[in-house]
This record gives structure tokens, sequence and C-alpha cells, in this order.
């Protein structure tokens, strides 16, 4: 199958037949979550102030089911129109005509429409305290599991999202917990990376606790226990049950879901040729972070597949902004995207970026003018 759309790259181990991941039926499951490390300030754009991020997840559920927020009067944008990535899943998964179900894994504001719940806790602030108990991150893990058994039955190309604001924070800490030199590495909502605050976040939570880099190579749970976040071992447990059943998974999003598949190879996980990251061109050329070194060091047998959205040629400013480096990816975006091209050949990216614009004029232009 020619899908011009779509690239790939993986530095040490080839090419992917793309053929493989073409679905003869596929469903996106979205994993919304909230932590408190995105209270620090300076952390995330995902919100138009600190106390409006925990809205976030919640409201980009709803916007890609309704076109409109129902937990908040507003559409997640910045106040000058940088619209939620939501809006490039809710696009394209419509344009491919593709389920979507949503998982709370640990919210604070619980979305409006009918989702699944796995009765998770949300995830503390890992500057002051442990991110879970780890009584809670195994029960996520074992609820995603049993997500991922029911959607594998259905489906043979799963792909998974998620939206939690201060993820690459708490990605950040996991990697280095696991023993990967993730340093100024991890991708972020903003042109300029706040790579110094991250670390120091991450450093003063590990000297707190009195744990160092590698400590839990092979105890992830422990490691999400302390810097990570709910979304972590929830979505872990849905990909572990799924590639179990030899189905295919898109981990649609950038460094975050790194570090689902460095939980999942300190697992013992098996790939089995059935795994791969989906993201945006905005993150793979990202001067800021290093989604492909990152991986590879991880698992250089994972192939990271990515698709260029074209919002530089967009008329629209808020959207030109994500090649300007603002936002880059979240909610799926990239993922669902390349899923969407996968099910329809004939999908185009200009199709896709007039869709879009369309949604972007019904919804964000008219909430910001």
């Amino acid at each position: 199958m020619e899908n011009s759309h779509i690239e790939t790259i993986n530095a040490k181990s080839g090419t992917i037949n793309l053929n493989d991941f073409k679905p003869v039926a596929s469903s996106f499951l979205f994993a919304i979550s909230y932590t408190q490390t995105a209270t620090i300030p300076g952390l995330t754009i995902a919100g138009a102030n600190t106390e409006l991020i925990k809205f976030t997840p919640a409201a980009d559920a709803e916007y890609i089911h309704f076109g409109k927020c129902r937990c908040i009067d507003s559409i997640p944008a910045t106040p000058d129109g940088k619209p939620t990535p939501a809006i490039i899943t809710k696009t394209a998964l419509e344009l491919a005509n593709i389920p979507i179900t949503v998982i709370d894994s640990g919210l604070s504001i619980k979305p409006i429409l009918p989702h699944i719940s796995i009765n998770s806790k949300f995830g503390g602030n890992i500057a002051i305290e442990k991110a879970l108990e780890i009584k809670d991150v195994v029960e996520n893990y074992e609820m995603g599991k049993l997500i991922g058994k029911q959607a594998s039955k259905n489906n043979d190309l799963l792909v998974i999202g998620e939206s939690i604001p201060g993820g690459t924070t708490t990605a950040l800490g996991v990697l280095l917990l696991l023993g990967y030199d993730a340093y100024n590495k991890v991708s972020s909502s903003m042109p300029n990376n706040p790579h110094q605050l991250k670390n120091k976040i991450v450093e003063k939570s590990m000297l707190k606790s009195g744990i160092k880099f590698g400590d839990h190579q092979h105890d992830p749970f422990n490691a999400i226990s302390h810097l990570g976040d709910p979304m972590m071992p929830t979505v872990s447990g849905m990909v572990q049950e799924i590639l179990s059943n030899n189905k295919k998974v898109i981990l649609a999003g950038g460094t975050q879901m790194c570090c689902i598949v460095a939980i999942l190879k300190s697992l013992n996980i098996k790939f089995n040729s059935n795994l791969c990251i989906g993201t945006t061109s905005y993150v793979v050329n990202d001067k800021e972070s290093n989604l492909e070194e990152l991986l590879n060091q991880i698992a250089d047998d994972i192939p990271i597949l990515y698709t260029d959205l074209g919002f530089n040629h967009s008329t629209k400013p808020g959207l030109r902004s994500y090649a300007e480096g603002f936002v880059k990816e979240g909610a799926g975006a990239g993922g669902s995207t390349i899923a969407a091209y996968l099910k329809e050949p004939s999908l185009t990216p200009k199709v896709l970026l007039n869709e879009i614009e369309k949604n972007y004029s019904i919804t964000i232009e008219k909430s910001i003018s």
C-alpha cells in the first residue's frame, strides 16, 4: 500500500511495511488523566491558567464528541486561539469513521459523556509527594488489561491516545528511574521547552525519596508510583493485553509514548512487530526534544510513523502556530491522523486540512471572536 502522507523513521531497524498496519476494523482508545504536577507554573500551556488545566482532558474528550465542551464554557484553546490538538483528532476520526472510547484514568473533572471509568485516583504533584500508591498503580494496570482484552475482540488495530497536562514531566521522571537518559529529550507544548524546570522538579523529587537514576530499572510500577501519573499503568495494561492477542497498536503521541514503551520493555512484553508510535512531524522535527534518540535507547525495533499536517500552509493563525513550535501533538492527534490515512487511502492532507480549518472556524474562531 502506497501512502505518501505517512513517513517512517527507525534508525536501527530499517523500515516498516504499512500494509501490516492497514486495518479491517480499528478503534481509538482515549485515556484521559490528571496529575497535580501540571499545576507547577511554567510547565504547560494546556489550559489558560493553572486552575483551568484540570478541565483540559475532559474538555478534549467532549470536544471530540460534540465539537464543543460541556464541563466548561470555553473550547480548549489558548486565549489567542491556539487550539487543542483534539481538533485534529476529531476531524481525522470523523473522516475515517473510526469510533472512539473515552477512558477516565484518574481525573479531577469528569467528562459529561458516556465513558469507561476505572475508578482511578488522579496523580499527586511529584514535586511534593508520591505520584500514586503502588496498589493504585497495579489496579490501573489490571483495569487497563481488561479494557485491552475487550477492545481486541472487535478490532485488529487499536489507536491509543492520551490527554494529561504535565505528562512529559512525569514521563521524564519514570524514564530516568528506568535507566534511560531522557534529559532534554522529552517534548513540550511550548516552543521554548522548560527542560531546566522539568529536570529540577524530577531531581528534587528523586533526592527527597532517596532514589536515583536507574534504581527501578526492573520495577516500573515503583517508578510510576514515585514519579509517574495514572495514565501510564492504564495504557501499559491496555497495550500489553492487545499485543498478547496479536493485534496491532499505534501509540498516538510523542515522547510520553516512549515512556509507555519503556514500561512495557521493563515488564518483558514482546512487541512482535505489532507496535509503533504515531505522531506529527512537529514532534519528530522539534529541535527542543529528541523522540528518535529517546526511543532508540529503549527499543530499536519500534518504528515511528509521522505525518505533516501542513499547518504551515493554513489560513488560520492558530493552526499555523503548530508549525511554529506550539502544542505540536496531544489527544492522539498524529496517531489518529495516521490511522485515518491507513483506513481511507483516498484521504489526502489537503482534504484533512480543509476539514480541520472548517472545524476551527465553527468552534475556535467563534469562541474567541
